[in-house]
């Protein structure tokens, strides 16, 4: 009698139930791992939080409102000019002209063009904030470090979309050969980031080098690429874009070969091979993809520490270092936790936008 009431009841579950039921220990553990730790971080990033202090005596915690968020952000007598950081503003200023011509040429959607506009409007604007005369931030190093990480970004997200592009077109033929090809760029996709920094360092030595010692054969001097400060930034993006080839290049190989073949027949009647057949056929018919890999790219390199950390420790003078590791250093070092939190939610914020560009312009391709 009592199995039968249990059996009824089992079935009296509704599917909305039932889904609940299955979602609640994912629910629980994001929640627990993912959304309580966000806020947490927001809300220490109100206050005067020194590690040490707190951990001795939880009172210590000083409410400070948004004094870490000015603290990082301003600074004394600081005055705006549109040529602040040429290189950056100019560029944000092309971003802002191309995403209008490609909307006025119909290329290109309100909706996508607006939020890329936007982005590039604000980093013109906020750019062009440097103190004025006998002015100075009151973070001295907040801002190169914003600086170093976005000239990081700027040449790493590039550089490993096209590499990654051509790479895949060039191994996109139904070949053994291609196949150990395929696994052999993609093995430096799962290695560790000490294993990386560890092949790399022993690449850029200046006496042992494969690099400085192919340069001499040609009568080159040899170049100090981790300690000179023109070079450094340089050769933590070339490891980088080496060890971030692998994922980009699937994906393209992906999107390659979903093309449909009798396209590629086609124009090769019309004698359309070659270089011809990829810009023609292939480019456009990889906007979605390109689009996902570039956005990719960006979230993932803003969180750039483990090169910079290993190969130079951000030096020579600052040049490599990077906001993850101005955190860490803040957090663990200076037991600033409160100052941290705050350059946390700041970099959250930077990627916050190039997601919701991404979601906006997938969301228009599905449309």
């Amino acid at each position: 009698m009592a199995r039968q009431t249990t059996g009824k009841r089992k079935r009296t579950l509704s599917q909305q139930q039932a889904a609940w039921a299955l979602l609640a220990p994912f629910l629980a553990t994001y929640c627990a791992f993912l959304v309580y730790p966000f806020f947490k971080g927001v809300w220490i990033s109100l206050h005067d939080w020194n590690l040490l202090a707190v951990a001795m005596n939880p009172a210590a915690a000083k409410w400070v409102g948004l004094h870490n968020y000015v603290h990082m952000l301003w600074g004394r007598n600081i005055t705006w000019g549109p040529l602040s950081h040429p290189l950056v503003q100019l560029l944000a200023l092309a971003v802002l002209a191309g995403a209008f011509g490609l909307h006025r040429a119909g290329r290109l959607s309100g909706r996508s063009a607006i939020p890329i506009a936007i982005a590039a409007l604000l980093i013109f604007l906020l750019l062009g904030f440097t103190p004025g005369e006998g002015g100075r931030w009151f973070d001295r190093r907040f801002w190169p470090t914003v600086g170093n990480t976005v000239l990081f970004v700027t040449l790493a997200a590039p550089g490993t979309t096209i590499a990654a592009l051509l790479l895949a077109a060039a191994l996109n033929r139904e070949t053994r050969m291609m196949a150990v090809f395929r696994t052999l760029f993609f093995l430096s996709q799962v290695l560790s980031v000490t294993v990386v920094t560890l092949i790399w360092q022993i690449m850029f030595s200046p006496t042992q080098g494969l690099i400085d010692n192919v340069i001499r054969v040609f009568g080159g001097s040899p170049v100090s690429w981790l300690t000179d400060p023109h070079f450094a930034m340089l050769a933590i993006v070339v490891t980088t874009i080496w060890w971030s080839l692998g994922i980009a290049m699937i994906l393209f190989l992906a999107g390659i070969q979903d093309i449909n073949r009798e396209i590629y027949e086609a124009a090769a009647l019309d004698n359309a091979r070659g270089w011809k057949s990829f810009w023609f056929i292939t480019l456009p018919n990889l906007k979605r993809t390109i689009t996902l890999v570039v956005v990719l790219q960006i979230i993932l390199h803003f969180q750039v520490f483990g090169q910079s950390h290993l190969m130079t420790q951000g030096g020579p003078d600052d040049r490599t270092q990077v906001l993850v590791r101005y955190i860490y250093q803040s957090a663990f070092r200076d037991s600033e936790i409160g100052r941290a939190s705050a350059m946390a939610v700041f970099l959250f914020a930077i990627m916050s936008v190039f997601a919701v560009i991404q979601f906006l312009i997938g969301r228009e391709k599905s449309e």
